[in-house]
Order: C-alpha cells, then sequence, then structure tokens
C-alpha cells in the first residue's frame, strides 16, 4: 500500500514537471521566434549601413556603393560614375575566432585601397590591434601583383608587405591569409566579367 502511494505521488509529480517544463519552453521558444523576427530586418538594415560606411571610409569620394552580380563584392562609384574600385567582404578564422572585414581595390585589382575589421573576437589588447588604424592603415597602397606578406619585428622591405603585431603574429597572419585568398577569388570573378 505505501508503495502504490509513493508511485503515484512520484508519478503526478514527474507529471507536472513534464508539463510545466513543456509549457516553460515553448513559451521560451515562441518569445525567440518573436525577437527573431522583431531584430533581424534591423540587424540587416545596420549590418548594410556598416558596411557602406567602411567602402566611404576606403574609397573617399564615393558616392554610390553599387552591388556586382558576385556576392559580398561592391562597386564604388564617384559622383560621375567612374569606377573607384571594389570592395569586398572576406572572413576567415582568427586566433580566438571569425575575423570579418571589408577590403578595397583599385578597378584593376593591382592596388589594395584600404581595408577595414567588420567583426573581430580577438583578444584585446593584442590580437584585437588588427582593427586599429596602425595595423589597417599599413594595407593602403599595397601592390597586388604579389600575395601580400607579413614580416615580424622589422619594418616591412617590399611594397606588398605589412608589419605584424608585436604578440599578435596568429592575428597578423590571419588577415593577410583571408585577404590573399579572397583576393585571388575576386579577381577571377572580376576578370570572367570582363
Amino acid at each position: 500500500m505505501a508503495d502504490n502511494v509513493f508511485k503515484k505521488a512520484w508519478g503526478n509529480d514527474i507529471f507536472r514537471i513534464i508539463v510545466s517544463l513543456a509549457i516553460v519552453g515553448s513559451a521560451s521558444g515562441m518569445a525567440l521566434v518573436f525577437v527573431y523576427n522583431y531584430a533581424s530586418p534591423k540587424i540587416s538594415i545596420n549590418i548594410k549601413h556598416e558596411t557602406e560606411k567602411a567602402i566611404r571610409n576606403i574609397f573617399p569620394g564615393t558616392e554610390k556603393v553599387g552591388k556586382t552580380s558576385e556576392k559580398g563584392v561592391y562597386k564604388a562609384e564617384s559622383g560621375k560614375g567612374e569606377l573607384l574600385g571594389y570592395a569586398f567582404v572576406a572572413e576567415g578564422n582568427g586566433y580566438q575566432g571569425i575575423i570579418r572585414l571589408i577590403a578595397g581595390v583599385d578597378p584593376a585589382i593591382t592596388e589594395m585601397k584600404g581595408m577595414e575589421v567588420l567583426e573581430s573576437s580577438e583578444t584585446p589588447g593584442l590580437g584585437a590591434e588588427i582593427a586599429n588604424p596602425p595595423f589597417r592603415n599599413q594595407f593602403s597602397g599595397l601592390k597586388l601583383d604579389h600575395a601580400i606578406e607579413y614580416v615580424k619585428n622589422q619594418k616591412p622591405q617590399e611594397d606588398y608587405q605589412i608589419e605584424a603585431i608585436t604578440g599578435a603574429t596568429i592575428s597578423s597572419r590571419a588577415v593577410v591569409n583571408i585577404l590573399n585568398k579572397r583576393i585571388d577569388e575576386v579577381r577571377k570573378l572580376i576578370k570572367a566579367k570582363q
């Protein structure tokens, strides 16, 4: 008899817990769907705004930012419709996680115009320095007739080299590798369209 009472009470408690968890889980899921549906368009608008702002930083004088037929590749044009160059999104793994960049090249894809970091979770004070002007500005004017290279603890000797961040060589190398890979892809895409 005592066994039956214990089983009945235990069974009812388990049933109540399962029903409670199901209700809480369903409510949480619906709340997440609502927040996602509400925030998603705003996030897309902010990403577009930040991308265009980065392109205008890379190409001063840009009046119009247009998409090409290739995903993640944009045209920067002056007010007169002159092509200033191509900007493209590039991403890959860094030391701590994904690094997402936007870079710009001249119309002939022979010179880099600049680079901006859109997203990075690199170590603050070390790898996070990839987003700061002393590192970023090194990419402006790099010649692209050779793959971009990084040098450690010395000034660049060639017009396709940048100086790695001391103590953050992995992050510096990641940026160089991400850019080299994406520049090759963009060059092939653009040349195929011409």
